[in-house]
């Protein structure tokens, strides 16, 4: 069913409030659609889980589409440093993961400096 610009929810058997209610939950959890159901059930509102794949499916691009200016723009890039160390006569493994933020990085006059990454503290201690 297409979406209409002047009334995207229409002919639709739930309310709009419902149908992006549960798009939603399923988009910002990680949650299945029979998850969604039963949340859904759990207030009165009995939906099948097909249906709220269907209104993913058609609603999930609007979403995103009107969401996405307003994130805090986000830099994923790191890279991960790998070591063996020996502690108390074991050979143990050590790694670190460094992440680059983008507002990390100060200029004065021209000239490029960073500050140190983050770095994460090695997992199994």
């Amino acid at each position: 069913m297409p979406i209409n610009p002047h009334n995207p929810f229409k002919g639709r058997q739930h309310p709009g409030e419902v149908i992006v209610l549960c798009v939603r939950w399923y988009l910002r959890c990680p949650l299945s659609y029979e998850h969604v159901t039963e949340l859904v059930a759990e207030r009165g509102v009995e939906v099948d889980a097909s249906c709220i794949w269907r209104w993913v499916q058609a609603y999930a691009p609007e979403l995103n589409r009107r969401c996405r200016p307003h994130l805090k723009p986000t830099n994923k890039s790191y890279r991960i440093d790998e070591t063996y160390i020996n502690v108390k006569g074991e050979d143990r493994y050590l790694y670190r993961a460094l992440f680059h933020r983008a507002d990390d990085r100060l200029s004065t006059h021209g000239q490029t400096r960073y500050r140190r990454s983050q770095t994460l503290p090695p997992q199994g201690y």
